[in-house]
């Protein structure tokens, strides 16, 4: 619960002219509730954080924030020796009104000048759209000081408008409002308030998740009032492989959109009307020259989602007007050859209905979950195309550069919007089976007498473990394919001699499932004293490790209590057959052979000597990419038997 010296405490921000008295409030507040010895075990604390938004008819808001922050610690003064705000000038705008240092003692140093207080554009990477960022900068705190900043944000945060006075602050689904407040920082937060007013005549709608909030809804001179607080509020606490923190930490999510589909034909209308898929006769020669000797539906659609995937660089350059939420012209991501992914996706669209078919902009949530509750929380764009048969099939030729599937299933169990005429609810991806994604490794050799091992390798894969695979081409230089590949195993065994190292070409992944071949041998690769062999195999020490996506992973922590977030589901088959000297016999064989079954993953392991050849086959199944909780029961015990299935091998002569 809120303690009521905190909403006194606001008040008294907000009524006291005297900065004096303003100042000894501060420094009185932090004493009464004993912050210093109360956060003692972390760096720093928000001894406060405030939020006011009001909102207008047109859905612009004008966010008031006040914000105190206590250094526990002098030695991590630097995490605290500047504050920065992120904004976008071409949609929102912010102005510090105060922003000042309150020593332990209780005297007051002013930050607000030209020399404290910085406006400067944002470090860009990929994206270049003219973000800027304002910083405060208290410089060299102690133990007990304090720091208080003051400012109003006008605008929003999930689009770029260009447009005269306060029109580019109004968000794209004018009339409508909506935000996302997390409740919780990587320092405590004390005590937090958000308070949104809203015109009476629109609809508020809102939820709040991950903790006991109080909630506070009203109706006080032709407004609607949402205030929303909670005290005492730690950093999240993170596990081995968890969702992100905004899916575990508290939030509140407020809205003014009552329906999906509501904003599923926003976003269908905005792009039709800007005209974000009209072919031009050049696009039309392209679409004509990338669909020559198409066997098929998918085979045309593929070609066309391959070019859109390779061919548009990823670089964002900004198109002015509706930059953000409006995918670019067709005609200029063909002339300009680069785009982000609503770009890369409005691309595809344009092929595609050049080429002839019915096909939409889907928004989506890469790598997190969509609450089901209508607010932008999108991030990413992708595309859907309607076959023949009526059904929807997504594309993402953002995520499937060099990748032999149309939709990337590291985005399986993910949330998404279509944008259509007749409005659409929000749907999920699904899940790709492990057989879309196998990895095979096999291994053929053979020990002399000296120990001494020579053999092959080869690699197979599909889908997602195919493009991993491939990954050390593809990211790489072609003077450094070769030593790329032949370092998967001098990495491990440095005194391995190479003699051969083949690959199939990695920009024609379309064509058929990667494949490698190394031949190698290793000298005194075997232990060997009197009657005994020690034989550890070749794969035992995580031989393409970074195309195991479940490879490494720990179980030193018994218990979960978040979802397990995984790169995608996978089928993983590694055999190995090594032909030794002479009659021998394993000591403990019984102990490589077993597996486990499970909902979620399973393994399964065998061991034997059949004609003179030490055979070994692990199979693991990882059924999909996020996993529930109680899924890590099945992990701690695939993991325990995964680890026995690589001890050494005591062999007798």
């Amino acid at each position: 619960m809120i303690k009521n010296g905190f909403i006194c405490l606001l008040l008294c921000i907000i009524s006291l002219p005297q900065t004096y008295a303003k100042d000894n409030k501060f420094k009185k507040f932090i004493e009464e509730q004993n912050l210093i010895e109360k956060y003692k075990d972390y760096n720093q604390v928000i001894a406060f954080d405030s939020a006011i938004a009001n909102v207008q008819e047109t859905g612009l808001s004008y966010v008031t924030r006040k914000t105190l922050y206590v250094l526990i610690k002098s030695e991590t003064a630097s995490e605290l020796s500047s504050i920065i705000l992120d904004y976008d000038p071409l949609s929102a705008d912010i102005s510090i009104k105060e922003s000042y240092i309150i020593r332990k003692d209780g005297s007051r140093e002013e930050l607000f000048s030209g020399e404290k207080v910085y406006d400067y554009p944002a470090p860009a990477r990929m994206i270049y759209w003219g973000a800027r960022q304002k910083m405060v900068e208290p410089g060299l705190l102690q133990s007990g000081d304090a720091v208080y900043i003051e400012y109003v944000r006008k605008g929003f945060t999930y689009a770029l408008l260009q447009a005269d006075d306060d029109d580019r602050y109004i968000p794209p689904m004018r009339g409508h409002y909506y935000d996302i407040v997390e409740f919780f920082d990587t320092k405590p937060i004390h005590q937090k308030y958000f308070r949104v007013n809203l015109p009476s005549s629109k609809d508020l709608v809102y939820e709040t998740y991950n903790a006991d909030f109080k909630v506070n809804i009203s109706e006080a001179d032709g407004q609607k009032i949402g205030e929303f607080e909670l005290t005492e509020i730690l950093p999240p606490k993170r596990e081995f492989r968890s969702v992100g923190n905004v899916e575990i930490a508290p939030k509140v999510i407020v809205t003014t959109t009552k329906f999906w589909e509501d904003k599923s034909k926003w976003f269908y209308g905005v792009n039709e009307d800007y005209g974000s898929f009209e072919s031009t006769p050049e696009i039309d020669l392209k679409v004509k020259e990338i669909l020559e000797g198409a066997k098929d539906e998918l085979d045309s659609i593929g070609r066309l989602n391959r070019w859109a995937a390779d061919e548009i660089r990823y670089s964002g350059i900004s198109m002015g007007e509706g930059e953000g939420y409006t995918l670019h012209s067709g005609d200029m991501n063909f002339t300009d050859r680069c785009g982000v992914c609503k770009d890369k996706a409005g691309m595809l669209i344009t092929l595609l209905r050049a080429a002839g078919f019915e096909s939409y902009a889907a928004m989506t949530m890469a790598g997190s979950k969509i609450e089901n509750i209508p607010a932008d929380q999108f991030n990413h764009s992708v595309t859907v195309v309607k076959l023949r048969d009526g059904s929807f099939k997504l594309l993402d030729p953002t995520w499937v550069s060099f990748v032999r599937e149309m939709w990337s299933s590291r985005e399986q169990q993910q949330n998404y919007l279509i944008g259509s005429p007749e409005g659409c609810d929000l749907m999920i991806t699904p899940i790709s089976a492990p057989e879309n994604h196998y990895l095979k490794i096999n291994n053929n050799a053979t020990v002399d007498n000296d120990g001494n091992i020579e053999g092959t390798i080869t690699v197979t894969a599909e889908g997602q473990s195919d493009a991993t695979v491939r990954s050390i081409f593809t990211r790489s230089r072609k003077n450094q394919w070769e030593s790329n590949l032949r370092n998967q195993v001098l990495q491990l065994y440095p005194n391995a001699v190479i003699s051969e190292a083949t690959y199939s070409d990695p920009y024609k992944y379309y064509e058929a499932p990667v494949l490698l071949t190394i031949k190698y041998s290793i000298p005194d690769f075997v232990k060997i004293n009197g009657k005994t062999m020690v034989l550890k195999t070749m794969t035992s020490n995580g031989l393409f490790g970074y195309a195991q996506f479940y490879d490494g992973w720990s179980n030193s922590h018994k218990d979960r209590k978040y979802e397990i977030v995984g790169n995608c589901s996978q089928l993983v088959e590694i055999t190995e057959n090594i032909s030794l000297p002479g009659k021998v016999k394993i000591q403990g064989i019984d102990d490589f052979n077993g597996g486990k079954q499970g909902k979620y993953v399973s393994i399964q392991t065998e061991a034997k000597i059949e004609n003179g050849e030490l055979k070994t086959k692990s199979t693991e199944r990882y059924e999909q990419r996020v996993y529930p909780a109680e899924a890590w029961k099945e992990f701690v015990e695939l993991i325990d038997i995964k680890n026995r299935f690589r001890q050494d091998f005591i062999i007798k002569f």
